[in-house]
């Protein structure tokens, strides 16, 4: 079903809609002086996203380092160890 939407209010909201469009696939038809003056759809089908139980698997499918980037992965692990742990009122878990 596609939503009814002013032309003023499109143009209002027009990042948000190009979001809602290209990452919901939402659908919008703008209406101007009362009739039907376009339809706002998604070019392509929306895709599915990745869950997190997806995360370990594309991780893994990373390229692995050479050993002469070790000074760069020291200074990754001690970046992320850095880091304040999360609440576990927030945890995704």
């Amino acid at each position: 079903m596609q939503a009814a939407i002013s032309s003023t209010e499109a143009v209002r909201n027009f990042s948000e809609l190009l979001n809602n469009i290209k990452y919901r696939g939402d659908r919008y038809t703008v209406i101007r002086g009362g009739k039907p003056a376009a339809s706002l759809v998604p070019v392509e089908p929306v895709r599915s996203g990745a869950t997190l139980a997806d995360l370990r698997k594309i991780v893994q499918a990373f390229p692995h380092l050479d050993k002469s980037d070790t000074s760069f992965e020291a200074d990754v692990i001690a970046a992320a160890s850095s880091q304040p742990s999360m609440p576990e009122a927030l945890s995704w878990e």
